[in-house]
């Protein structure tokens, strides 16, 4: 596990743990406005990793994996409103910056 993903996983279950994730920076300690594409698209499918989701592209199942993944639908992962509010705002940033 690379120290970025542990520093992610940590500070979510933290958060998750005392319920107070309030906004998309905490997670990452990173604006996501000042993240490049690909830390955004990075923080965004560790949740999904997490949560046990199936991966369909290369690109995804390169870098996580599928093993022991559960879900093959975004909308059926057991995720929280806080965490599913994090991933929206990761992907506006995604699409702002065009990637």
């Amino acid at each position: 596990m690379t120290t970025h993903r542990k520093l992610i996983m940590t500070t979510l279950s933290a958060i998750v743990a005392a319920n107070a994730l309030t906004t998309a920076p905490a997670l990452a300690g990173e604006e996501p406005e000042h993240m490049n594409c690909q830390r955004l698209w990075e923080d965004r499918n560790y949740i999904y990793k997490d949560a046990g989701y199936c991966f369909k592209t290369a690109r995804a199942i390169n870098f996580f994996g599928n093993a022991g993944c559960r879900f093959d639908s975004e909308a059926a992962l057991p995720l929280s409103s806080q965490q599913r509010s994090y991933i929206r705002t990761l992907k506006k940033w995604e699409r702002r910056k065009g990637c």
